[in-house]
């Protein structure tokens, strides 16, 4: 019983880079678990910051000082986040208590409509089978605007925090655009010796999360913008909040097209009946989700797409109940960072070295060598 169990950590961790590399993934592991909410602004302004490096470094190749570039990124970032905060949030704020006003009315109307099915398919539906539905409709419903007058008043009394967070995050953005390389040189710092491998590890990993939150963003943004084009030039109503809808909705791979579908066809239908309109809002939305899949996709995480379907939804499964909305926002890196792990762990296999001699030999060694 023993010898095999020793021998799987003879093939996987004699050598010591392997180690350095198991400790730091669990030591990381274990931060973010444990201190993620007191360290959240910290990694909120980290993806700002992995956002916004791409503007900055290219903005150097013009022989643009960094502290200057990070300034200008800074302050146009800013104006962006205040134009969405002013702009398009009390549009929102607007379609949602309306939406709210206006959701008794769809209910009441829902109900005549599921009331007519024991009439229409008699042979299908009882009348007690729409009672119970209706009846689980209202709890529901009832449940529903308790939770969001909790989450309200919660939200009232956390303006606080989030007055920290809006002067603490641009902080620490800003700090981290300009002073990158002393950072990075600092944390280096702390690294083991034999740390080779975990550095390569890195370095493949580092590339495929900026690429990924850059994209993300990007595409949050595109889809969001085509979508409201599209239902506003059909005159749904609520198009801002449901093309805002649509856009986060990419977060999610796979499942978010779907969940928003239901909310949209909802309001068409209530809008419009089963008219020929409703028909060509769902098939252009439609064009929209198959457009984002097939072409923005590939276009914009032409680093990450390889990981297989199966693997990025256990990944968004497991990571998204670990840390809910950030943790499905970064299932997809945190995938490719475990494909990268596996693809350079050292193996012994009868006596060799299944990884690259650079990273599993120390300086020392190939000197001797």
């Amino acid at each position: 019983m023993i010898e095999p169990i020793r021998e799987w950590y003879q093939r996987n961790f004699s050598d010591p880079q392997a180690v350095i590399l198991a400790l730091l993934l669990i030591s990381a592991f274990m931060l973010i678990w444990l201190l993620g909410d007191i360290l959240a602004p910290v990694m909120i302004a980290l993806v700002f910051a992995y956002l916004l490096d791409g503007v900055v470094t290219m903005m150097q190749r013009y022989h643009i000082p960094r502290p200057l570039a990070a300034a200008i990124v800074m302050m146009v970032f800013v104006f962006f986040c205040l134009l969405l905060l002013f702009g398009v949030m009390p549009l929102l704020s607007q379609q949602v208590t309306s939406l709210i006003r206006e959701l008794p009315n769809m209910i009441a109307a829902g109900q005549q409509q599921l009331q007519r099915l024991p009439e229409l398919y008699p042979a299908i539906f009882t009348a007690e089978q729409i009672n119970e539905v209706i009846g689980n409709v209202r709890s529901q419903v009832g449940q529903l605007g308790q939770k969001f007058l909790s989450y309200s008043i919660a939200s009232a009394l956390n303006l606080f925090a989030l007055a920290i967070y809006v002067v603490l995050v641009p902080l620490i953005v800003f700090f981290a655009l300009k002073d990158k390389k002393v950072l990075l040189e600092w944390a280096h710092g702390f690294m083991p010796r034999k740390s080779q491998l975990a550095e390569k590890v890195w370095e493949q990993a580092d590339g495929k999360i900026a690429n990924y939150i850059r994209g993300k963003v990007i595409e949050i943004m595109i889809v969001w913008l085509v979508t409201y084009v599209t239902f506003a030039v059909m005159d749904l109503n609520y198009a801002v909040l449901l093309s805002f809808m649509v856009g986060i909705s990419v977060i999610i791979p796979f499942v978010g097209a779907v969940v928003v579908t239901l909310p949209i066809a909802i309001i068409a239908y209530f809008q419009w009946g089963f008219s020929a309109k409703f028909g060509y809002l769902l098939a252009s939305y439609q064009v929209i989700q198959i457009l984002d899949g097939n072409v923005l996709v590939p276009l914009l995480f032409s680093e990450v797409v390889d990981l297989h379907p199966l693997a990025i939804i256990v990944s968004v499964l497991f990571f998204g109940g670990l840390w809910g909305l950030w943790g499905v926002f970064f299932a997809i890196p945190l995938a490719a960072l475990i494909q990268a792990v596996l693809e350079a762990w050292p193996r012994h296999r009868g006596g060799s070295m299944d990884s690259d001699d650079e990273t599993s030999l120390d300086p020392e060694t190939e000197q001797a060598a």
